[in-house]
């Protein structure tokens, strides 16, 4: 049997690899895991497919004696600190993320409001493959759904509850929002209104064809978001993915931030300024080495990890000493929280962080060593993606290699990461070097094992 479960959760294009007959007996693969009586949340994001899904997941849920609430349209961190907070045994969320239009997928999240850990995964996919599904008396399948629609509210008040209201305030902040036409609309302009922030909202309707940009937030997918930061005269403009688990940030100049950049500024501001106690932060190994370069400075320790986020916040809940756990595309993880990603709370703490030290976003992100960056991919499946990895680590078997996914090898004026995609059938490749001619070198180096491996 092949893993369902990817990098994040299970993720596939609607009616062809998420059909009906699959979704039904995901769904009472989790009833079964959960259990008889569990209080399970459900929500969604606005992507095609999404309601389909839900009514399946639910039918399946009620089949195996779950409790089923229904959140409806939330974003994922939102249905997470509810779950945490409002003492749920597990949940559900349909969402895929920043996937393409045509895909959809399922999140499924443990009682401590963080998506359930590799192990449980397992036990999952072991209940779908031998159908041994609990089924639940008749007699018990009386109670009807509940909705549950509080959950954007609750989400709302326990971020503005985490930062400091009155500087933010103070400052008279105008920002720029990005929901990428999906959840994020819901809650991350409501935020802002609660901390007295002005903000414009772009793409804010919900909307399945995402007509106003790709969900996955790019420098190229931002273009006409950053031109608008600048129209507007904001201070700085916030962009989500589709489920609003991360946000990238576009200074006031109109450049778009890649995550790890913020989130070492984030890092730094939590350690100095804001007295935390923690001295790690968790990161995966497609994040840019400035974060070991800028943070070692402060006496914080960086441990590298696999790429996905379900993975840095389990190994983080394991350290009372984690100050933050974060990944380069922008979802950041702050425990006092969760220890989840969570875009509201990263755009909280970012206007927090402006507001106290008195500075614009360009001045922080300029104070921060600049490599130049690359990032491709190549369609291939995964065997030969493996077969790519293994040449970049014989090649360059005399640098620090640091292979928990895939290989990042790391030079004396260049680092560069080659791995396997978990969502899909792609080779991923990072680099960042001294000078675009270094990068270029090297990415032309990575393009022949492409080649070779691919005859």
């Amino acid at each position: 049997m092949g893993r369902f479960f990817g990098t994040d959760g299970i993720r596939g294009v609607v009616n062809k690899d998420l059909t009906p007959e699959f979704i039904l007996r995901m769904a009472e693969a989790i009833g079964s895991f959960f259990g008889e009586g569990a209080r399970i949340l459900v929500g969604r994001d606005s992507r095609a497919g999404g309601d389909m899904v839900k009514s399946i997941i639910i039918g399946g849920l009620l089949s195996a004696g779950v409790k089923v609430y229904d959140a409806g349209f939330t974003p994922t961190p939102a249905l997470q600190y509810c779950i945490k907070e409002e003492g749920f045994d597990g949940g559900v969320m349909i969402t895929a993320s920043h996937n393409p239009p045509e895909y959809n997928g399922i999140k499924v999240i443990g009682g401590d409001g963080v998506e359930i850990t590799r192990e449980q995964e397992n036990t999952i996919e072991e209940i779908f493959s031998t159908g041994k599904f609990r089924s639940a008396s008749w007699r018990s399948l009386v109670s009807n759904v509940e909705d549950f629609r509080t959950c954007n509210d609750i989400y709302v008040r326990g971020i503005v509850g985490r930062v400091d209201t009155e500087a933010i305030a103070k400052a008279g902040f105008r920002i720029v929002v990005d929901p990428a036409n999906s959840v994020g609309a819901l809650t991350s302009p409501e935020i802002a209104r609660r901390l007295n922030v002005r903000a414009i909202v772009v793409n804010g309707s919900l909307d399945p064809f995402f007509p106003g940009r790709h969900p996955e937030p790019t420098p190229e997918t931002l273009s006409e978001t950053s031109k608008i930061v600048k129209t507007y005269g904001a201070i700085a403009g916030f962009a989500h993915d589709a489920d609003a688990d991360r946000v990238i940030v576009i200074d006031e100049k109109g450049v778009v931030q890649w995550g790890d950049r913020t989130a070492v500024l984030l890092a730094e501001y939590l350690k100095k300024d804001r007295g935390e106690k923690g001295v790690k932060v968790f990161t995966a190994v497609s994040s840019s080495m400035l974060v070991e370069e800028v943070l070692k400075k402060h006496g914080i320790e960086v441990v590298w990890l696999k790429v996905g986020s379900v993975d840095i916040a389990h190994e983080m809940k394991k350290h009372a000493d984690a100050l933050c756990g974060f990944e380069e595309n922008g979802g950041f993880m702050y425990p006092p929280h969760q220890y989840v990603r969570d875009g509201g709370m990263t755009m909280a703490l970012f206007l927090e962080m402006l507001a106290r030290l008195k500075v614009k976003p360009s001045e922080l992100y300029e104070s921060l060593p600049r490599w130049y960056l690359l990032k491709t991919k190549f369609a291939m499946d995964r065997g030969k993606a493996v077969k790519v990895v293994e040449r970049v680590k014989e090649m360059f078997r005399s640098e620090r290699l640091i292979t928990v996914d895939g290989v990042k090898v790391v030079g004396r004026d260049y680092w560069m990461l080659v791995r396997p995609s978990g969502t899909e059938p792609l080779l991923r490749v990072m680099i960042e070097a001294v000078s675009e001619e270094k990068a270029r070198e090297l990415l032309g180096i990575v393009e022949n094992l492409v080649k070779e491996v691919g005859e």
